[in-house]
């Protein structure tokens, strides 16, 4: 997985990383009925170019390549997952 969002987002859901990827991998967007009842956005892993650009977006640094995640959110790979195989 190139990319992960984790808990800076909860209850955030700043959309500016949405804006800044070039491949629509970010949902929910705000258009989408789930927004209002997710807690955070998620990042697909088979969209994913891994570009980058959502990172610098992010104004709670809660976007992340797999590698440099903090260990205590390593939660948020499995949710980022699970988002995408409902």
């Amino acid at each position: 997985m190139p990319h992960i969002i984790a808990e800076p987002c909860i209850k955030t859901k700043d959309t500016s990383c949405v804006d800044a990827c070039p491949v629509d991998c970010i949902h929910p967007t705000k258009d989408e009925p789930d927004f209002e009842t997710s807690d955070q956005l998620f990042i697909d892993p088979d969209t994913c170019i891994d570009c980058g650009l959502c990172v610098d977006e992010c104004p709670v640094q809660a976007i992340f390549q797999d590698e440099d995640l903090p260990d205590e959110w390593n939660n948020f790979v499995q949710l980022n997952i699970d988002y995408y195989n409902k």
